[in-house]
């Protein structure tokens, strides 16, 4: 099955967009980060987003898109054999009805994941999601935006995410290992840019200061390389 994916034409704006949202592709891969990396998962990547990391892999989300009403998006995460879906971006919690989305997808009994920025706030993403916080590092340009109120509601199967360009990256993520102090283990994810952190590099710093994170790798990179819908 193709991906859903924007024409570079001018898009018809609907008149009424209630119950609707603006997509950039809804398509069936490996999940290649984060807890369920390696299943075969449904992505629905949102358009738009707020903020500009120098190394973001998904800068064709940011204009363009389809509108399209979430029972659409329904039927078409449903017609895919996998329990498994991540609503991604841009940043999806930009489109303030990403929140009905989710309470949706949940109550199909989907496992459902939302990759987010920690520039946003969280706390009414359905308590069913397991809610992915990508904290911002120095090096990403971007780290002035993040909302540290969100650590305050994180929940058990929650992940936060540090992405690593670099050793002052680095070095600043451990910094930030002490406000996760939440009386609870919440998954931490130390990733290394694609092509630029090496990560056996990382791989030997968590190692050598017996770092109780995860080193992790993004799965869909290494086997189809940086390609939009994979």
């Amino acid at each position: 099955m193709s991906p859903i994916s924007a024409s570079a034409d001018k898009r018809r704006v609907p008149e009424s967009r209630k119950g609707m949202l603006k997509i950039t592709e809804i398509f069936y891969s490996l999940q290649g980060e984060a807890r369920d990396a390696g299943h075969p998962t449904v992505f629905i990547r949102l358009t738009g987003c707020p903020l500009r990391c120098v190394y973001c892999d998904s800068e064709y989300a940011f204009h363009g898109g389809d509108w399209m009403h979430i029972d659409q998006i329904m039927e078409k995460v449903v017609s895919y054999p996998t329990r498994f879906v991540c609503v991604t971006g841009g940043e999806p919690l930009a489109q303030k009805r990403c929140l009905e989305l989710l309470d949706r997808l949940s109550e199909k009994g989907l496992q459902v994941s939302l990759e987010t920025s920690g520039a946003l706030d969280i706390s009414q993403v359905d308590k069913r999601v397991s809610r992915v916080v990508d904290l911002k590092t120095p090096d990403s340009g971007e780290h002035e935006r993040n909302l540290w109120s969100n650590l305050e509601v994180l929940r058990p199967h929650d992940q936060v995410k540090f992405v690593i360009c670099s050793r002052r990256d680095y070095d600043w993520a451990v910094k930030q290992l002490g406000r996760l102090d939440c009386g609870f283990d919440v998954d931490v994810l130390f990733s290394p840019v694609w092509g630029q952190q090496d990560a056996t590099e990382l791989a030997e710093w968590v190692l050598h200061d017996g770092l109780a994170v995860r080193v992790q790798l993004q799965l869909h990179k290494i086997l189809w390389g940086d390609v939009p819908g994979k």
